[in-house]
């Protein structure tokens, strides 16, 4: 009986194997039906429904949720078409390797190429919208005008839509990204949900397609999954989605595409968890701990301030450091090891008076040499003064112009000055000359 059971466990094992092989033959299968005559297409590897109302806002670029994908799960977008010249080899791309994406519409653009939108319908491609003019200014704009943006957006991709409004998703993405918070709520009062991104390629910026590749690579690696932003209008994003697609395939990820629910279409079950970029690990302990509750104070009354008598100091008086340390050491406490810097250096007694030395006689004394030379410069400068006296009096009668037979006064002061000048040149450089040498001597 117990060998039978063994055999029945052991067919129910190769049973359940098989039906799991099946499972991948088939979803295999199903993928390359999907994109006939492109075996090595990327496909499409699921449906993602999202109902709008229960997360509102999404992308790590701006927000805490993003989409609720696995590793390796990548959900492309494109924005600011249709143009005909481009969005349409962006469709013809997307097609050939039966990719589903999701397109973000301006309202002018619609209105200019209405067949452009219905084309994307037809591909089976999720639309939203993207305001009416795409204004940069949405940030900080009257609420009312940036309400205006958003509803003629939307009613004019409805119009290129034939007004079926089962056709156009309940998604919207700001124009620049440049959020506001007043736009935030009126687009969640209508059920609608904003889109940022997980990480762009720059295509918007004056940059090569092979920037544009590398950029969307090098920034899924680093997040591992999520939105990626594009541009549908930009001839560079045409040359540079063939080697995206290729090289998603190449490195593992595969792609999804993203629904509103619908009564007909609920949502996928999702955890709270799922809809976080990077989810924390069940094997690491925070994400478990329990959350600090929200208390309810009875009331909100402030404590008194403990007095300085209630604590455990001396007669309601601070301690000093010393006395502090000796109580400790009395009752067996452990001291800490004193710091080696700063260290007090004992303090002088108050007896001590700074007292400095009384300076020496000597100290004032002038040598007899230094005495002696000035002496000799004081009957100098006399001799000096002596001998310009007597010059000037020469050159006053000796050198004089005379006018008609009487000295000229001009000839006198000219006369003077000159003896002046030479006499005071000669006893300054005599003087200082002679100074010198004393100086040097007594040196």
């Amino acid at each position: 009986m117990i060998g039978d059971a063994l055999v029945l466990v052991g067919r129910r094992r190769w049973a359940a194997l098989g039906l799991g092989l099946l499972a991948c033959i088939t979803v295999h299968s199903a993928r390359a039906a999907d994109c006939p005559g492109h075996p090595d297409a990327i496909g499409t590897s699921r449906t993602l429904v999202v109902d709008p109302r229960e997360h509102p806002r999404i992308g790590t670029m701006q927000y805490a949720e993003t989409l609720p994908l696995r590793d390796h799960e990548v959900v492309l977008t494109f924005d600011d078409g249709p143009l005909p010249r481009h969005s349409n080899q962006v469709l013809d791309i997307l097609a050939s390797q039966c990719v589903k994406a999701t397109f973000f519409e301006v309202g002018r653009m619609a209105q200019a190429y209405p067949e452009g939108v219905r084309k994307l319908i037809a591909a089976g491609h999720s639309v939203g919208t993207h305001s009416q003019n795409h204004p940069l200014t949405m940030n900080h704009m009257p609420v009312d005008r940036a309400k205006q943006e958003i509803d003629d957006g939307i009613a004019s991709v409805k119009a290129a839509l034939g007004n079926d409004d089962s056709a156009l998703a309940p998604f919207f993405r700001i124009p620049g990204l440049l959020r506001a918070e007043g736009v935030e709520d009126y687009l969640a009062s209508k059920g609608i949900q904003v889109w940022s991104a997980d990480f762009p390629a720059d295509d918007w910026r004056p940059v090569s397609s092979a920037r544009v590749y590398d950029l969307a690579m090098k920034r899924l690696e680093d997040k591992g999954k999520g939105i990626l932003l594009l541009h549908d209008i930009q001839a560079r994003t045409v040359a540079a989605l063939p080697k995206i697609l290729h090289e998603l395939k190449a490195r593992g990820y595969r792609i999804v595409h993203v629904v509103p629910a619908t009564a007909q279409n609920p949502a996928t079950p999702t955890e709270p968890q799922d809809w976080q970029l990077h989810p924390p690990s069940e094997i690491v302990a925070t994400s478990h701990w329990p959350k600090i509750p929200n208390f309810v104070f009875a009331g909100a009354g402030m404590l008194p301030a403990p007095a300085l008598s209630e604590l455990d100091w001396r007669d309601g008086r601070s301690m000093t450091l010393a006395e502090d340390r000796a109580r400790r050491v009395g009752h067996g406490v452990p001291l800490p090891r004193e710091a080696p810097w700063p260290r007090q250096s004992p303090l002088p007694p108050e007896a001590a008076a700074n007292a400095l030395p009384v300076p020496a006689l000597s100290v004032f004394e002038i040598k007899e040499g230094l005495r002696a030379a000035t002496r000799g410069l004081t009957r100098r400068a006399e001799q000096s003064r002596q001998n310009d006296h007597e010059a000037i009096s020469a050159a006053t009668f000796g050198s004089a112009r005379t006018l008609r037979g009487k000295p000229h006064p001009g000839g006198v002061r000219q006369a003077v000055g000159r003896v002046t000048r030479n006499a005071a040149h000669a006893r300054r450089g005599g003087t200082l000359k002679h100074l010198v040498q004393v100086r040097k001597r007594s040196a």
